[in-house]
């Protein structure tokens, strides 16, 4: 008795060694890229960090020839009449050692789940893994899909309504470099993370703890959720909040679509299993 003990004890110690060393590869790759990313100093601020405060950034370019092609001058960005600068003395520093950080997470994103899938798959059920089958590559294209969308349209647009409010015109924005690197990782990362939520249906889907619906019979609530969490997660303007907002109701749309080929799939694999029988 005491020998099988010790033989399920030293099973969850190999479990956990096993983990271990999935957590450091993890770790180590988001480190490589922090280390990189640190490294490319100039290229890493000057212009993927910087790029939304200035007017020759992609988003802003586009809007102004979406402008021009309908003959209206209301969606060109003119000016972002704001200041970036350093209070602190450890502020420019701290900053670079945090972003780097961000960026390095970002970029190892999909190694890392890789590395904590590995770890999670053995202990599937053959069906369970069938039904995870490319669970890495959509997590990633999901995640990518976030952080470009929160980089490339809601932070120029936070960007852009926050450099240009006012309450009255003696009070200049001179933003922090601290306050504006922390923004832009928030809405980034926010976008990374919302972006899931079709994954994260289907795994519920899946397990038969969601169906469709309930989905849509708490689509109201659901929309209210989303708006709450876009106010949190985002800085404090309705535009920024709506721009991240539509498109994660949107994908709670797909998610429903998601859910009900999941469950129409099940009911049509437990229908063929009863005419077998």
């Amino acid at each position: 008795m005491s020998d099988h003990k010790e033989e399920n004890e030293m099973s969850f110690l190999d479990h956990l060694e096993e983990l271990r060393w999935h957590v450091m590869r993890g770790v180590g790759s988001i480190l490589i890229f922090s280390i990189l990313a640190f490294i490319s100093k100039k290229f890493v601020f000057n212009v993927i960090i910087l790029g939304p405060s200035r007017l020759d950034f992609p988003t802003y370019q586009w809007l102004c020839e979406l402008s021009h092609y309908l003959d209206t001058d209301v969606l060109c960005i003119q000016s972002l009449p704001f200041t970036i600068q350093s209070r602190t003395m450890t502020g420019q520093f701290a900053m670079h050692i945090m972003s780097s950080f961000v960026i390095g997470l970002i970029m190892a994103f999909p190694y890392t789940f890789w590395e904590i899938w590995r770890f999670i798959k053995p202990g599937l059920y053959n069906n369970e893994k069938s039904a995870a089958t490319g669970a890495t590559f959509f997590v990633s294209l999901l995640f990518a899909t976030g952080v470009l969308f929160g980089y490339y349209v809601v932070s120029p647009l936070a960007v852009n309504f926050l450099s240009n409010y006012q309450i009255d015109e003696s009070v200049l924005n001179e933003f922090d470099i601290t306050s504006y690197i922390s923004t832009i990782a928030m809405i980034v990362l926010s976008g990374g993370i919302m972006f899931q939520l079709p994954m994260v249906v289907y795994v519920l889907s899946k397990s038969d703890m969601i169906t469709p619906d309930v989905m849509k019979e708490y689509r109201k609530h659901a929309l209210v959720v989303i708006l709450i969490i876009s106010a949190i997660i985002t800085p404090p303007d309705p535009i920024t909040q709506v721009m991240i907002a539509g498109p994660i109701f949107a994908l709670y749309e797909i998610s429903i679509l998601i859910c009900a080929r999941v469950v129409k799939k099940k009911q049509k694999a437990a229908e063929k299993a009863l005419r077998k029988i």
